[in-house]
Order: C-alpha cells, then sequence, then structure tokens
C-alpha cells in the first residue's frame, strides 16, 4: 500500500477563491472556497475546467427528480484538473498528474460492479456534482480510486469534454461496430458529435450526422461524418446497420428505427424526454431490431474514452465555444439553456474570475 509524502495534519490547503453554490432551484450564490485535506483513499484536484451540460441546467432549473439531486450543493460533474495532494492510502506519484475523474461512487463489491457494470452499482446513486460536491469550485475532493491520469502534455481546456466522451464511448460500445457498417447518429450537440468521432475510429463506410441546424454541416464532417442531413432532408435514409440516439427527444427514438436495416442495433442515450412517442413492439420484433440504451460510463468506458483522447483519436477542443469566469455562472447557464452559438460547449474556469 502506497502512502502520501504528505502527513495529513501538514497538507497544503492550494488555492482559495470561489465556488457556486445552487442553495435550491434557481437560487444560485458565490460563496468563498476552503480546500479540503483529503482523507484517506482520496486525492484533491485543483480544478482547471468544469463544462455545463443540460443535466447543470436542469439542477439549476428544479427540473431533476428528487432522487437524482441534494441541495445545497456546489454543481459540476464535467471537469479536469492537476493533484495537488492525496490522502493515506493513495499513491504520492499521483501528485502533480492532470486528471479527469468519473462522477459517479460505486461501491465496487456488489455482483454489477464485479461483472464491470459500476453505473448499475446497488450500492444506492451517488454522483459529484449532483448529490456530493462538484467541480465549480477551485478544488475538488474525491475518491483517487475514480481518476483517470492523462499524458503529461494533455489540453485540460479539451480533458474536460471527457465526461460527455465516455457517455458517448458507452453508447458507441453498445452498438458493438464492425469495420465497413453504415452508421447514423441522431444528434449534432456536443454528445452526437463526440459519438461521431468515435465511430469514425471504426472505419464505416458511411457515418451520417441527422440534425436540426444546417449550420452545423462542417463541423460535423470535421468529426468524421460523410453526410449530415437535417430532419427536413432526412427522407430516403434508411437500411443504416448502426443508429444512435445521442438525443432522447420526444420523437427521436421512433423516428431512429425507420433508418435501421431489418437485424439493425439502435442505442438510445442522451437525457429521455418525458413522455417521449412510444416504439411500436410489433415493428420492432418483426424487423428483428436490437435496442440498447447507454445512461452513464462504467469505469470501461471512461478507460477506453481516455485512451481515444491520449492517441489523439478523440479532439473535442472544438466544440468549446465559451470559457468563463466561475463568477459568470448564470450566463453560462442562459448560453446552456440556449444551446450557445450552434451548440458550443460552455465551460468554467474555477480560478479565473
Amino acid at each position: 500500500m502506497f502512502h502520501s509524502v504528505h502527513h495529513p495534519g501538514r497538507l497544503p490547503l492550494g488555492p482559495r477563491g470561489q465556488a457556486v453554490v445552487l442553495d435550491a432551484p434557481g437560487t444560485s450564490r458565490l460563496v468563498e472556497h476552503t480546500p479540503q485535506r483529503p482523507g484517506p483513499g482520496e486525492a484533491r484536484v485543483d480544478v482547471h475546467a468544469v463544462g455545463i451540460c443540460g443535466s447543470d441546467r436542469d439542477v439549476h432549473l428544479g427540473r431533476r427528480p428528487a432522487p437524482y439531486v441534494r441541495y445545497p450543493l456546489t454543481p459540476g460533474h464535467e471537469w479536469s484538473g492537476t493533484v495537488a495532494a492525496v490522502g493515506e492510502g493513495v499513491s504520492a506519484s499521483l501528485i502533480g498528474r492532470k486528471v479527469v475523474g468519473e462522477g459517479l461512487r460505486n461501491c465496487e463489491t456488489c455482483a454489477r460492479c464485479r461483472a464491470g457494470e459500476t453505473v448499475l452499482c446497488a450500492a444506492g446513486y451517488q454522483e459529484t456534482g449532483f448529490t456530493l460536491p462538484g467541480a465549480m469550485a477551485p478544488t475538488l475532493v474525491l475518491p483517487a480510486r475514480l481518476l483517470h491520469t492523462l499524458p503529461p502534455d494533455a489540453d485540460l481546456t479539451a480533458a474536460a469534454l471527457l465526461e460527455p466522451a465516455a457517455h458517448a464511448t458507452a453508447a458507441v460500445l453498445k452498438a458493438c461496430p464492425l469495420p465497413g457498417m453504415r452508421a447514423a447518429v441522431i444528434g449534432s450537440g456536443t454528445l452526437g458529435l463526440l459519438a461521431a468521432q468515435l465511430l469514425g475510429a471504426f472505419s464505416p463506410s458511411e457515418l451520417t450526422v441527422v440534425g436540426t441546424n444546417p449550420g452545423r454541416a462542417d463541423l460535423t464532417h470535421r468529426f468524421g461524418a460523410t453526410a449530415y442531413r437535417t430532419w427536413d432532408r432526412a427522407s430516403g435514409l434508411s437500411d443504416f446497420d448502426v443508429v444512435i440516439d445521442a438525443v432522447g427527444g420526444t420523437s427521436t427514438a421512433s423516428a431512429a428505427t425507420s433508418l435501421l436495416r431489418p437485424g439493425g442495433r439502435l442505442v438510445l442515450t442522451g437525457i429521455p424526454a418525458q413522455g417521449a412517442e412510444g416504439l411500436d413492439p410489433a415493428r420492432v420484433v418483426a424487423r428483428q431490431l436490437s435496442i440498447g440504451t447507454a445512461f452513464g460510463a462504467s469505469a470501461g468506458a471512461w478507460s477506453y474514452a481516455v485512451r481515444a483522447f491520449s492517441s489523439a483519436r478523440l479532439t473535442p477542443l472544438e466544440l468549446v465555444t465559451h470559457q468563463l469566469g466561475i463568477d459568470e455562472f448564470e450566463r453560462a447557464m442562459e448560453l446552456t439553456d440556449s444551446g450557445g452559438p450552434h451548440g458550443g460547449k460552455v465551460l468554467l474556469l474555477p480560478r479565473t474570475s
């Protein structure tokens, strides 16, 4: 067992600054941040950047189901940073390493965790930025076992997108892609484009992205798509081997089945909408479609995404359109609510104001 080079009573406290706190839906404030000493098995990370997604917006507006949020809360589950200190039982070699980290706290001992399905942990739901303190603060303390280390030259701004990339990876792995397949992705937002780039690594013969914004065509091609269609121009699209629904809209899952060939595979991800149009079981069975789901990312999906990023097979930096200081949290929420220019990604930099 490794131990920190620091005595727990003399750990440097590191950067101070301000943190976001949501006391209740729609009620946010900035508070002075006091870095916490990591306990046994924990690490403290100096946060470089934290991404904002639709689930953060739902927490801000009070739309996240009660079992999956706990106020008051410091949000922030998509983040990157550098390890500043470690607690007892954690190798001191982590200090100074660039890292990202899993948000879901799993027990590692239940049947599902032992099978590698850590997102289905039987211990109950706990997640950084939703029920536990998140990364919209200068520092973050979490179990060191959840960290994934990055190369020394990694771009930490780009790495802040590895959390949604891990979700996209989970969807792609559920799709079981093969070289030469015909693939389609529904959605040209962050999740959809990351899924497209990951699918591109499997050398599909065709990779079509279907979205709503005509202005996304060039960007989708840079992320590996061979074609981009808006829904009003999607008639005639069919016979895809694999379709990933990265939107979770009220009609996208049903529409996705029409894009598949008989025997094709559909993977549903994103944030499913309440009251969505149902899938016709008779049509699914008659056409022998396979339907999978991806909600969250297992440790294996995280590892795959980090390897793809470290080998430059996953290059998400172009998706970032705004980098704001922590004191611009409310503006960041507004930009995310509107989708930002062309649906770009908004980052907060907790150590910049």
